[in-house]
């Protein structure tokens, strides 16, 4: 396309310059009659030369996404030489828009591809080509433009286009469609507004397949709308409800007589024939309608308050039901924009009054609520909003990892859904990104540190697992934390590699005892072998970490949190699995940390966490022991 594109911009510039540059005259110069012909035939050359070009240019629309330039040039070299083929697509999900540009080398290819082609089913897909008209202000001309409506739903594209095409050259023809098949209506545009004319004449107030179609000039929207809006405000039908049940048809009549001259009135009525409390009146003029609704509306009549107003289709009123809700929602949002705070990992015990406590001193709070579940059990979770945006900010920087009842909140500006769901995707792609890197370097490294070392694992070495990406241990238990770093400096309990080989970067289990020989060492020393015993007997049992205190944890750092807490929770999990104390305490570490501080106060809780994460690994290792086996097999 884009040696045509160039062909076409050659051509108009030459048009520019022998329009605009003025030729030195010859000293015998030519008739200006001649002169004038001989311009009007260079100029007809070169616009028969543009169109020529414009010719080799065809749209195909109606595709199957599947369809790709493969394809095409398969269907349309048949019929001539292809020069190029474009399938549009989406410029985030490159997926297809169904349709595509196929560009032949001359005219002659074009015209018998637009003949022979046309509503070719492609991948069980009738096609639509037309010409591709690249200046958009004839596109949206209309002239030669026509509407069809009431149309057969048997009646397709190509049954549109085989009725129309008796009056004259159609440019592109279309019947609307949705999912469930045709809406009833069509466009045809012709070449020229002669032919369009000759198909209204023709056409219009005829029987195709049994139904009396319309047929007329194509309106723009934007006219179409206009057109409406004043046949909107020149109504005569007047919607009536709020009416009681008592009120019967003559007595619905005879309150609206006196305003002019009622064409119709209807009372709406059940299958029992009792009245549905609303109605519909019809006047002769417009002014009589609007003097009816402006006396009768908000009055009462029969004990009830009346409501009138122009009656108005169903789509209508829920259009104008959703722009109204979309006002609200968006008027909503902005007056809370900056103000509202989203706070959660609350103690069970909080309630709206205690949170609205411990939020007062930074501003005046409009509101305080903590959300509950339908028992009335609290969710965790929960909002305060201030009056001004400086204060939620102080708010956020003086409350965010505050320790309460030992759980850190969690304290930041409220944001929307759709908006908080696009920062997690983007934050989740970018940790993802930037593991890969920590993985592909950690093996790097590894592989130069440790040449072919047998049974060692290093993290993100290749052939530990599938992809180099360790598996996810335990769905649930990940929601809502980073991505693990190897930690390769680290000491781990002898033969305890962490889950994946990775514990939550800054984390070290306990070193054991001081005078501990490691796993499989020579524990022969000068003092004896009872001393060596001594040894691996104290290595049993991990050395005792110092006491956790709310206070030194709300002062650390997130990784020295981690590291605090897996201290703290290491020898309880080394007291009922010693051999996987290290895998396990790794796994666990992955929850958030206020969850963290729950399993240390709760043996119970921190019991099933460990039965849970015990099942996991068991499973996943037999996983892996599985593929093993089989690959085995097929290398011998």
């Amino acid at each position: 396309m884009s040696s045509e594109v160039a062909a076409a911009t050659t051509n108009t510039a030459a048009e520019k310059v022998e329009t605009s540059a003025p030729a030195a005259a010859p000293a015998e110069s030519k008739p200006a009659a001649e002169k004038a012909e001989e311009k009007t035939e260079e100029k007809e050359k070169s616009k028969s030369s543009s169109q020529a070009q414009a010719n080799t240019s065809l749209y195909v629309g109606e595709l199957d996404p599947n369809v790709n330039e493969a394809i095409l040039f398969e269907i349309f070299n048949m019929v001539g030489t292809v020069s190029s083929i474009r399938v549009c697509r989406d410029a985030v999900t490159r997926r297809s828009l169904g349709y595509a540009y196929v560009n032949f080398l001359n005219a002659e290819d074009s015209e018998r591809a637009l003949e022979q082609l046309n509503y070719t089913p492609i991948r069980g897909r009738p096609c639509r080509i037309m010409w591709s008209q690249r200046d958009p202000g004839q596109r949206r001309a209309g002239q030669g433009n026509i509407f069809i409506k009431n149309l057969d739903e048997a009646i397709d594209n190509k049954a549109l286009h085989d009725t129309f095409s008796a009056f004259g050259k159609i440019l592109s023809c279309k019947v609307a469609t949705n999912e469930h098949g045709s809406l009833g209506y069509g466009f045809v545009h012709y070449e020229s507004k002669d032919a369009a004319e000759a198909a209204i004449k023709h056409v219009n107030g005829m029987l195709l397949n049994d139904k009396k179609v319309y047929v007329g000039h194509h309106i723009s929207k934007k006219d179409r709308q206009a057109k409406i809006e004043e046949a909107r405000a020149q109504f005569t039908n007047v919607y009536v409800k709020n009416l009681d049940p008592a009120v019967t048809q003559e007595e619905f009549e005879k309150l609206f007589t006196k305003y002019g001259t009622i064409t119709s009135a209807a009372l709406a009525t059940d299958s029992d024939g009792k009245s549905r409390g609303f109605g519909f009146v019809n006047f002769a003029e417009h002014e009589q309608a609007a003097k009816a609704v402006e006396e009768l509306n908000d009055t009462e009549f029969h004990g009830q308050k009346l409501f009138l107003g122009r009656a108005q289709k169903k789509a209508e009123r829920e259009e104008e039901l959703r722009k109204a809700y979309e006002a609200a929602k968006n008027e909503k949002l902005s007056k809370y924009q900056g103000v509202n705070l989203y706070i959660k990992n609350l103690p069970e015990d909080f309630d709206d009054e205690r949170l609205q406590e411990e939020f007062a001193p930074f501003g005046t709070t409009t509101s305080a609520k903590v959300m509950r579940t339908p028992t009335g059990a609290s969710r965790g979770f929960g909002f305060v909003c201030y009056s001004a945006p400086e204060e939620a900010n102080k708010a956020v920087a003086e409350m965010n990892g505050k320790m309460i009842e030992n759980r850190p909140l969690y304290v930041a500006l409220a944001q929307r859904k759709d908006v908080r769901h696009q920062q997690l995707a983007a934050q989740m792609m970018q940790h993802n990104q930037l593991r890969l890197q920590q993985q592909q370097a950690a093996a790097a490294a590894a592989a130069q540190m440790y040449p072919g070392a047998p049974g060692m694992y290093y993290p993100g070495a290749p052939g530990q697992f599938p992809g180099g990406v360790r598996p996810q241990y335990a769905p649930g238990m990940m929601q809502g934390m980073p991505p693990m770093a190897g930690n390769p400096n680290g000491p781990y309990p002898p033969g305890q590699f962490p889950a994946g080989g990775m514990f939550p970067q800054g984390y070290r289990p306990p070193r054991p005892p001081r005078g501990a020989a490691p796993a499989g060492g020579n524990v022969n020393n000068a003092q004896g072998g009872q001393r060596g015993q001594n040894a691996l007997a104290q290595q049993a049992v991990p050395a005792q970490p110092e006491q956790l205190t709310a206070a030194a944890l709300a002062n650390a750092s997130p990784e020295e949190q981690k590291q605090m807490l897996g201290e703290a929770i290491y020898p309880k999990i080394a007291a009922s699995q010693p051999q996987l104390a290290g895998k396990l305490t790794g796994m666990i570490l992955e929850l958030p940390v206020g969850e963290l501080l729950h399993l240390l106060e709760d043996d119970e809780a921190l019991t099933s966490k460990v039965d849970e994460a015990l099942t996991v690994l068991r499973e996943y290792e037999s996983r892996e022991g599985g593929q093993a086996e089989s690959n085995a097999t097929t290398d011998a």
